[in-house]
Parts: C-alpha cells; sequence; structure tokens
C-alpha cells in the first residue's frame, strides 16, 4: 500500500472538517449565579465536569463563561443581557434570583436553571411538567418534615424555630410558608428575622436571641453567603444552628440534611448535555435531586450549648471534625 503525500493528508483533513457533524463543533454554554459560596460553586462545577463527560470539554469543543452577581439583583438582570446578547446554545442560570432574571430576558434561548428550591412559584415554569418554553432545570427542593424532625434530634425541647432570609428571595418566602402551615401542626411556631443584604445577616440573628430556641436557615443565598456571621452568634448566645445546606456544616452549622450540590450540578450538566444534542429544554421535565445526607458537626454543637446522641452522629453521611 502506498503511503499518502503529507500534503494529500493535509487536504483530506481540512476535508473531514469541513462535513464534520454538527455534534463535533463547538458549542456555547454561559452559566451565572446569584453569588459565590461553596453550595452553588459546587453546582458550577459539577455542570462543568458532566459536560466533559458528556463529551463536551472547554478548550475543544465547549466554550464556557461564568460570571456571578455578587449577590446583587440588578448585576443579575444585567449578566443576563449580556449573555442573551453572545447568544450562547444553553445559559445555566445557578439560584432563584439569577434565573429569574434570565427567564424574563429571553423566550428564545435555552435556559437550564439549577438550584432554585420552588421553580414554579418563582414563575420560571408553569408546572413540574415540560414547559414547552425555552426553560427547564434541576431543582434543590427539600422535605421540610424531615428538616423539621432533624431539628427535633439537635434540640429536643425546641418550639420556637427561628429563620434569617432574605424576603426579596422567592425560594425562602416559599419556606416561611410552608413553615407557617407545618410547624404549628409538631407543635412550634416560627419566628422570622430578616436579612435583605449579606451584611444583614448577623443583625438578624442577633434579634432571636431570647425569642428563639434554635435557629433554621433554608438555602437562602444571602444567609450562606455570610454563614460565618450566624455561627458567630449561635456560638455567643449559645443559640444552637440547623442548616439544610450541608456545606454549611462545615463552616460551623451543628447539622443539615441536605443535597449534595455537585451531584446536583452534575445532574444539570447531563440536562444541557441533552439539549446541546438536540433535544428542546420546553420537552425535558424539570427535575429534583433525590440523593439526601446528613452532616454532623460534634464540635460545633458542643460550642452552641447542645451535646448530639450517638445515634444522631451514627447515623450521619459525614461527622465533620
Amino acid at each position: 500500500m502506498k503511503h499518502l503525500p503529507w500534503m494529500t493528508l493535509g487536504a483530506l483533513t481540512l476535508a473531514f472538517a469541513a462535513i464534520a457533524p454538527a455534534s463535533a463543533q463547538e458549542k456555547s454554554v454561559a452559566v451565572t449565579a446569584i453569588v459565590e459560596h461553596p453550595a452553588l460553586d459546587a453546582v458550577r462545577d459539577g455542570a462543568k465536569d458532566a459536560l466533559k463527560a458528556a463529551g463536551y470539554e472547554e478548550g475543544k469543543n465547549l466554550k464556557w463563561q461564568y460570571q456571578s452577581a455578587q449577590g446583587n439583583t440588578g448585576t443579575a438582570a444585567q449578566i443576563a443581557r449580556k449573555f442573551i446578547g453572545d447568544k450562547p446554545d444553553v445559559i445555566i442560570a445557578i439560584a432563584t434570583p439569577s434565573a429569574q432574571a434570565v427567564v424574563a430576558a429571553t423566550k428564545t434561548v435555552s435556559v437550564v436553571f439549577s438550584a432554585v428550591t420552588d421553580p414554579v412559584a418563582a414563575k420560571l415554569v408553569p408546572n413540574w411538567e415540560p414547559s414547552h418554553t425555552n426553560v427547564t432545570g434541576v431543582s434543590d427542593l427539600l422535605a421540610l418534615d424531615k428538616q423539621m424532625e432533624l431539628v427535633k434530634k439537635v434540640v429536643p425541647n425546641a418550639k420556637r424555630i427561628g429563620m434569617v432570609y432574605n424576603p426579596g428571595e422567592a425560594n425562602s418566602v416559599v419556606v416561611v410558608k410552608e413553615l407557617k402551615e407545618l410547624l404549628p401542626k409538631m407543635g412550634m411556631t416560627l419566628v422570622e428575622a430578616s436579612a435583605p443584604r449579606s451584611v444583614d445577616v448577623g443583625s438578624a440573628a442577633r434579634s432571636l436571641i431570647g425569642k428563639a430556641d434554635v435557629i433554621y436557615t433554608n438555602t437562602d443565598n444571602n444567609v450562606v453567603s455570610a454563614y460565618e456571621a450566624l455561627v458567630k452568634v449561635g456560638q455567643e448566645a449559645k443559640l444552637p444552628l440547623v442548616a439544610s445546606d450541608t456545606d454549611s456544616v462545615k463552616r460551623g452549622a451543628i447539622a443539615a440534611l441536605g443535597i449534595n450540590y455537585r451531584d446536583l450540578g452534575e445532574q444539570t450538566g447531563r440536562m444541557v448535555a441533552r439539549i446541546l444534542k438536540g433535544e428542546k429544554p420546553g420537552d425535558i421535565k424539570p427535575e429534583v435531586s433525590t440523593k439526601m445526607e446528613l452532616f454532623v458537626n460534634p464540635g460545633a454543637a458542643e460550642k452552641q450549648g447542645v451535646k448530639l446522641s450517638e445515634d444522631l452522629i451514627k447515623s450521619a453521611t459525614q461527622v465533620v471534625k
């Protein structure tokens, strides 16, 4: 068999490139998050890894760009407009405020939300069925009855459940509404403390001293981004902290029954890959993460004036030292 000359090989390579299928051409994914904190960062990184596993790799056949709104909804809207102008194949919008900004700004660019507690209440999709719009995504919705059962295990005599949250964040408003209905059935009441900005988290927590037996935090982005301010109050006032974000346990919460946000990100990335391969977002049903993990921090419990039962510690997915 004769060897083809180099010039001929080069010409063949160019010819094959010209008729390469669309799937081999570069795709573009733009990612925005309302703020940077461990859970949302894990979603972003998990999505990127899942895309790589599906054959989409930055620097090869994927253009990847990321911007954080630094907790500012006005900035989130600016990022949304910029990304839509870039005409990417898919926008990944992480957390409710960023997802709302993107969905409000486009009816044509494919949008995949992630780490959104209630996409229906946030008006991202009409219901939990395929939306037949340009939007789908993955929710971090949690069963609140299980959250409150964990609170009882950490602080058995707790009657007054304090909650610091941003009243401007739709996912937190939904949780407050549901807790107001749920807690009386469990012999407990809700004590609210408003923190519209991250800098308000510490003072909101202090306002609960003497009014609450325990502070429960949902995945409110303002609160999670400033969790150390809560921990300071919890330790000084011996006011126990129970979270729904497992990364917060590493930062000083006593316990959390939550979603693995890295897994949530990978689930999101797999959904994005389906769209890059030709599926329409409106044909894909929104998903919920079902994998729950219990993290406990006995050291934090001691600093906040409670002792965890051996049964609770033994049942944990991870014991933070």
